[in-house]
């Protein structure tokens, strides 16, 4: 079970922290895997298609709109919570 924190300053930070490492981890991993496919590539089958480029591209993408949402401080705040609060349910 998480430790509630009673400081909401404090626990915003921790858990940015924790989205901060996620995605560190996650530029990790993409490297490590990425090499491990181009070092294959280039072993077995360097004359054909650099079939690493789509696991880059692809994988790429999706790893820029996880550092991007991280690091742009365009995550939730209290005016955007507040706002979401306040708006009207159409659940019936």
């Amino acid at each position: 079970m998480k430790n509630i924190d009673p400081d909401p300053v404090r626990a915003r930070a921790v858990t940015q922290l924790y989205r901060k490492r996620g995605a560190q981890i996650h530029g990790l991993v993409y490297l490590f895997a990425n090499v491990i496919q181009i070092v294959v590539w280039w072993a077995y089958t360097p004359e054909q298609f650099f079939w690493p480029l789509w696991s880059i591209l692809g994988w790429g993408i999706g790893l820029f709109f996880h550092v991007w949402a991280v690091y742009s401080g365009t995550g939730l705040d209290e005016a955007r919570i507040a706002r979401e609060i306040g708006r009207p349910r159409g659940d019936g």
